[in-house]
């Protein structure tokens, strides 16, 4: 029979084994903070925005569209010199940590304008005032308490690298074509016959990838056309270009370049025609377009419609 001494020390082994059990179970520690994300030329969407507000709480003069224009890069590159970083003009993890603001309620400034931004990725429908008030505390509160976050109601960095850094859907949008190209209005346009939108243009314009994933197609059916699977599982097909950047099975990136517009295949002048698709149903990309254009929430191609965007 076991000594008292040697039964105590195998009850303690046995607790201490349950006890690293218990912590290796799946759940049982919080999820790992997400990476910075890495802003430049030609993306765009909420986290631009957010940037955007921060490099004007910081005491540049910007546009806040959510598009990374050479006027955003430029602001960029001043306040990196102005904080001993390399002034490269694209806000990657250094940057960011210089970037953001510990805040706490009752602030009103630039910095809350860029934290409203980033809770309403996450569907909270603030509105981007810059007064951190009620509505913009209980949009916090739950954002922090979701994720485990400790420290109430204060937004510090690890806050901050949660907002920008996630998001649902991967992150970041880039426009198709730079924004000086067309009006927001052709953007709603309805397309002819099945959910797509045709974008006119001229020939040669530079085209994006709208978002990250795998080129899967690059070939003919639509003139020189593109697709790309992305990271969300949906399927963006890019139609009519004069000219491809791209090969099947590269992987791309927001912003990316893909190729040139044109008038490749059964067409009647140049334009870009644009198709989203989920499980292989035909989806109408307008109000995803509208969103990467405005800087606003991007809504997952799934819920986007699949009828009442054709004549």
């Amino acid at each position: 029979m076991p000594s008292p001494l040697r039964r105590v020390a195998c009850w303690l082994g046995a607790a201490s084994l349950a006890v690293l059990t218990m912590l290796a179970m799946p759940g049982a520690a919080h999820a790992a903070t997400p990476n910075w994300p890495t802003l430049s030329t030609g993306t765009g969407g909420a986290n631009v925005s957010t940037a955007q507000f921060l490099l004007r709480h910081h005491g540049r003069t910007l546009t806040v569209d959510g598009y990374y224009s050479a006027g955003t890069a430029a602001a960029t590159s001043s306040f990196q010199s102005a904080n001993g970083l390399a002034a490269d003009g694209i806000v990657g993890p250094l940057t960011w940590g210089k970037l953001v603001v510990t805040l706490d309620p009752g602030a009103n400034n630039n910095a809350v304008r860029a934290l409203q931004t980033a809770l309403n990725k996450y569907g909270y429908g603030l509105t981007v005032d810059g007064v951190w008030g009620a509505s913009t505390t209980t949009a916090v509160s739950a954002f922090k308490s979701g994720r485990g976050l400790t420290g109430g109601t204060t937004v510090g960095a690890t806050t901050w690298q949660w907002l920008v850094g996630g998001g649902g859907g991967g992150g970041t949008w880039a426009p198709v074509i730079d924004r000086s190209v067309l009006p927001r209005s052709e953007y709603d346009d309805p397309h002819h016959d099945y959910p797509a939108i045709d974008l006119p243009t001229q020939t040669g314009v530079t085209t994006y990838a709208i978002t990250a994933g795998t080129v899967s197609h690059a070939g003919g059916s639509c003139g020189y056309g593109v697709g790309i699977t992305g990271d969300d599982g949906a399927y963006y097909l890019f139609c009519h270009l004069s000219s491809r950047s791209v090969a099947a099975g590269a992987r791309v990136s927001a912003g990316q370049v893909i190729g040139y517009t044109g008038a490749t295949g059964n067409v009647t002048g140049p334009h870009l025609h644009i198709e989203v698709r989920v499980g292989g149903v035909n989806r109408c990309p307008q109000q995803l377009l509208l969103a990467i254009y405005d800087g606003a929430t991007v809504p997952a191609a799934a819920s986007l419609p699949s009828s009442g965007c054709s004549y």
